[in-house]
């Protein structure tokens, strides 16, 4: 059974081509989630689809949904990412495909996640406004994972014990925290502050910022069982996030 969304808010994440004339389109959508569809003749000179489903820009986007593939109806733009921020450049455009991968790999497709949506563009204005990159990284993993059913324990180790700032702790990845005698081979070293600032977005400390992304990039890697993230990898050789 056919349903149609009409003027969804919505992003591309990512386009691929169809045929000759067409485009396969993943768009991140408010109300519907991630959703694949065809725009049939979006890659002609003319089509008025040409300059508009582009990433990282708020769009409107109607379509009829199929059980397989939706199709297209229209695009158009829908308003401005943050008042007096420029577009996505440089490191900023790199984490903004890195943010994009994520959801293209992580997340699965008609599963609304309306939270997300409204974390991602908050996200992008943080990026076209030029904050601190590693910071607003850190962030939006936390914050995805947290929506996809796999909050980090950050607050209380693994036995519900509260952090203690000036203990050391083994991460594992699907238990939390433990007592480094007693953690497993997959475990991660890090620091009680360090739990506590990530748990309040308080990336001060260089100590957290560095503990915080071999944290996230642990946990991440446990929910992608063994796929690379293609981004991560030109990141690090552009600077170590």
């Amino acid at each position: 059974m056919k349903r149609r969304a009409e003027h969804e808010p919505a992003y591309v994440l990512h386009t691929y081509p169809y045929k000759e004339t067409s485009l396969i389109v993943e768009a991140l959508t408010r109300r519907y989630g991630r959703v694949a569809m065809l725009a049939r003749g979006a890659r002609r000179p003319r089509s008025a689809m040409r300059g508009v489903l582009l990433s990282f820009h708020p769009l409107r986007l109607s379509w009829s949904q199929s059980p397989e593939l939706g199709n297209l109806i229209a695009a158009e733009w829908g308003g401005s990412l943050h008042p007096g921020a420029g577009a996505l450049a440089g490191q900023a455009l790199m984490c903004g495909f890195y943010l994009n991968e994520l959801l293209m790999r992580l997340l699965p497709r008609d599963d609304p996640h309306e939270a997300l949506f409204d974390v991602y563009t908050a996200t992008l204005g943080q990026l076209a406004a030029e904050a601190e990159l590693s910071s607003v990284l850190r962030g939006f993993e936390k914050r995805l994972l947290a929506e996809l059913g796999y909050a980090p324990l950050l607050e209380h180790d693994a036995a519900g014990r509260p952090i203690d700032p000036e203990r050391s702790y083994a991460y594992e990845p699907e238990r939390g925290p433990v007592a480094a005698n007693g953690a497993g081979q997959d475990a991660l070293a890090v620091s009680g502050r360090t739990l506590l600032d990530l748990a309040r977005d308080d990336y001060g400390r260089p100590e957290t910022r560095d503990e915080a992304r071999g944290l996230m990039r642990m946990l991440i890697a446990a929910r992608l069982h063994g796929q690379e993230l293609h981004t991560r990898t030109v990141l690090r050789e552009l600077n170590d996030l």
